[in-house]
């Protein structure tokens, strides 16, 4: 053997994604994008992501389900847990004792919520005071075009749905920071400080009403919410409004190679999920698609990983089709569909370039998250890494390699630990973003549209 020969057989050559589409692959990859870009435009909080996501399903024939019912190869159900998280399954032709085909993803990204009392006047200007949620650099949230999304329940018991700031003729919202001409000493404040947290107080408005008083501003921005929504300020106290950045997705270059949203992590991975289930048939085994809540807080709570809801879904579903649930968790796979980090030149020194995912390279495995020596990690075993190799390479899925920044650096976790935890072998793989956590994130159209064929691969392993 020549020596290139050699190097051809034994040695791992990775290359872009772009080299291996064919021109009806990048026709699918572009309307498959123009989809999921749809949807993040409707779909700016879990709840909404929840809503759109059992509209769809319902269209598509799945229904609710509901405990004892009987269920067939080819049934499909959904169980919406208090409109903040969800779950589908398409029944396969394999009994659930051998065993489900799961994809977890969250649909909660970083945001500002807002405060229980949180509307006040100071110096004749109204504003919301805020309490952020999840890993945010908060001198990013200053100066940007801002809206308000969330639900109200009312004194009288009604709910009403909020959004401001999405339409063209809406007003946006926005949070102050400080000139540079008078910024000394804010310049010699670290990044974390820059901007504290008691300082993400979002304007409102300026005018006051006429007539005399204390806080007539305030008062003009109540008069205002309650002429549209029918709020009063004791209304706030039994409400899920959240302040997240203003606007749509957008192609990303001037190839229109990428794309620019809010919260990509991890509704890009999401999305995936779904639109993979909605369009497999009747699998093998029984296909199971998760939408959880609350991952970047820890996915405590009744909407997150950790919740039992998920064991119920599960029994209701082995109850209907006579299997035992713990036989089926112990002989699952679960895909935890979550982003990575992108390598970016610009801060190449947080990165071991050789096992961080790049952008165009296909969907990113990765074998372990956690921070620091593995912290939090589930790290996927030998065999489980090999399930997901040899599942995508059937399926001629792209796909490279993931981990989260150099060893010392910092780190992260996804829901791969709780679903590990039930004693599901467990992957996380996802989509490489510039940029996470940032009010505006960035992903490249190709590993978005692979990381879609990688779900259904998975749902049909």
């Amino acid at each position: 053997m020549t020596t290139e020969e050699l190097r051809e057989s034994l040695l791992m050559a990775p290359k872009n994604g772009y080299t291996k589409l064919s021109d009806a692959q990048r026709a699918e990859m572009e309307s498959y994008c123009k989809r999921y870009a749809a949807f993040m435009d409707a779909c700016k909080t879990e709840r909404e992501a929840t809503a759109w996501t059992v509209q769809e399903a319902e269209k598509l024939g799945f229904k609710a389900l509901v405990p004892g019912m009987e269920l067939k190869p080819g049934d499909k159900v959904y169980r919406n847990n208090r409109d903040k998280s969800i779950m589908l399954a398409v029944i396969g032709e394999k009994s659930l004792n051998e065993g489900a085909n799961i994809c977890a993803a969250h649909v909660d990204s970083p945001r500002l919520d807002l405060k229980p009392n949180p509307l006040y006047e100071d110096s004749e200007i109204a504003y919301f005071k805020t309490h952020y949620y999840g890993g945010i650099k908060k001198y990013q949230w200053a100066t940007i075009p801002l809206a308000l999304h969330g639900v109200v329940y009312r004194k009288d018991g009604s709910v009403v749905t909020v959004t401001i700031g999405e339409e063209e003729s809406d007003p946006i919202l926005m949070i102050s920071d400080l000139l540079p001409h008078l910024a000394a000493d804010q310049m010699q404040k670290t990044a974390a400080k820059a901007i504290e947290g008691e300082q993400l107080n979002v304007i409102l408005g300026s005018q006051p009403l006429e007539g005399e008083g204390s806080d007539l501003t305030k008062l003009h921005i109540m008069k205002l919410l309650n002429e549209k929504y029918g709020l009063i300020e004791s209304d706030f106290l039994s409400a899920e409004l959240t302040i997240v950045p203003a606007g749509k997705c957008r192609e990303v270059g001037l190839d229109r190679s990428l794309l620019g949203a809010y919260g990509h992590d991890d509704r890009v991975c999401a999305y995936a999920e779904l639109e993979a289930i909605f369009n497999i048939g009747t699998p093998a085994k029984t296909a199971v698609c998760i939408l959880a809540d609350k991952e970047e807080i820890g996915s405590v709570g009744i909407s997150g990983m950790q919740s039992t809801c998920f064991e119920t879904f599960m029994h209701d579903l082995c109850h209907a089709t006579k299997a035992s649930m713990y036989r089926c968790f112990e002989n699952s796979f679960c895909l935890s569909a979550d982003v990575s980090n992108a390598f970016d030149p610009n801060f190449a020194e947080t990165c071991d370039r050789r096992n961080n995912s790049l952008l165009n390279y296909g969907v990113a495995i990765c074998k372990y998250t956690g921070s620091r020596g593995k912290g939090g990690a589930s790290d996927a075993s030998a065999e489980a890494m090999g399930h997901v190799r040899s599942t995508l390479e059937k399926a001629g899925v792209i796909w490279q390699i993931a981990t989260l920044g150099k060893v010392d650096q910092g780190g992260g976790g996804t829901v791969a630990a709780y679903m590990a935890n039930r004693n599901i072998v467990t992957v996380d793989a996802g989509v490489p973003v510039i940029s996470m956590h940032a009010p505006i994130e960035i992903v490249s159209k190709l590993d978005c549209y692979e990381t879609m064929l990688a779900c259904k691969a998975i749902y049909l392993a």
